[in-house]
């Protein structure tokens, strides 16, 4: 009895960190505000939110892997990693945005989000598609996110141009180069 009671305790708490952090509505997603922490990768920021650390996955976007146990580092992940940290500096202040036609958390318990600079407004991810360092993804059943058309055009201007991933890696996102 006191397992399951652990257990419904340990799941109301990781399904409430908006408790602790001011959520607000904007054109029907919810926004957070957070500070980076670190980037993981090109499409995966750690972020301090509400007193404790979380894992955000980039909505929309896919960027070659370098931290997946067991797969060689992917063609271009190094750069699609730096890309994000000339974005994303510790301490630069964000808003995560739900979108409200996706998933909360991925498959791996990271918070599914877009994340905006505070300041500008700027959407990272289609930074990062427009760089060429991500390319657009949709996660599982939930279909195409609100801004997959926006970042489908942005991913082929990049490829247009052989910007990033479509220059340096023949536009192969997951290649072991």
């Amino acid at each position: 009895m006191l397992r399951l009671a652990g257990a419904i305790l340990a799941s109301v708490v990781a399904a409430a960190p908006g408790c602790s952090t001011p959520e607000r509505e904007s054109g029907g997603a919810r926004e957070r505000a957070a500070r980076v922490a670190r980037v993981a990768d090109g499409d995966t920021v750690v972020v301090s939110v509400g007193g404790s650390q979380r894992t955000v996955r980039l909505i929309g976007v896919d960027s070659p892997e370098s931290v997946r146990p067991g797969t060689p580092v992917e063609c271009g992940a190094p750069r699609a990693s730096e890309s994000l940290e000339g974005l994303l500096r510790e301490g630069t202040r964000l808003r995560l945005v739900a979108d409200p036609s996706q998933d909360r958390l991925d498959r791996y318990g990271r918070l599914l989000r877009y994340v905006e600079l505070e300041r500008s407004g700027t959407d990272v991810g289609a930074v990062q598609v427009r760089r060429g360092w991500a390319d657009v993804y949709v996660y599982g059943p939930s279909g195409a996110a609100r801004r997959t058309d926006a970042y489908e055009r942005a991913r082929e201007r990049a490829e247009a141009r052989g910007a990033g991933v479509f220059g340096a890696c023949d536009g192969d996102f997951h290649s072991a180069r």
